[in-house]
């Protein structure tokens, strides 16, 4: 069997993963309000309209706010072993949506409200079959 790279979440990511470079997160703007979602949206949270289109968000966005995760966070988590204290933020993308997501290759000590972050798609874990799981994370853009 092949091994494959699978979305940790369907409707999340545009490009192939098989150049993770490339990908980029989906998201969708609602055309009656305006409200923009992470992912692909069949109706609006805000305002429960059906007119959607799929847009692709920003790769670079600001850290918005940020907490540092210093305990193993309960089963289902699948991290680094032995466990490894990380940040998570909300990321605030120039589509004005903000996106939660784990903080990598930084040091947590040095992390700020406002700092600019970019995405990084990487592998988060094997599944059953073997296949790679691949997530999003964001990183502090060299310069910070």
């Amino acid at each position: 069997a092949t091994r494959k790279r699978m979305p940790i979440k369907e409707g999340f990511f545009t490009g192939p993963l098989s150049h993770p470079e490339q990908v980029s997160l989906a998201g969708s703007r609602c055309r009656s309000c305006g409200e923009v979602f992470l992912g692909k949206r069949p109706a609006c949270e805000n305002c429960q309209g059906l007119e959607l289109e799929d847009i692709t968000l920003s790769k670079r966005g600001k850290l918005w706010s940020y907490t540092v995760i210093r305990h193993r966070p309960p089963a289902p988590y699948v991290g680094p072993e032995p466990f490894v204290p990380f940040g998570a933020g909300w990321v605030e993308l120039p589509e004005g949506v903000r996106v939660l997501a784990a903080l990598t290759d930084c040091d947590i000590e040095k992390l700020k409200v406002g700092m600019d972050l970019e995405l990084v798609i990487e592998k988060l874990c094997d599944d059953e079959l073997g296949n790679e799981v691949m997530t999003y994370r964001f990183r502090p853009v060299h310069g910070n």
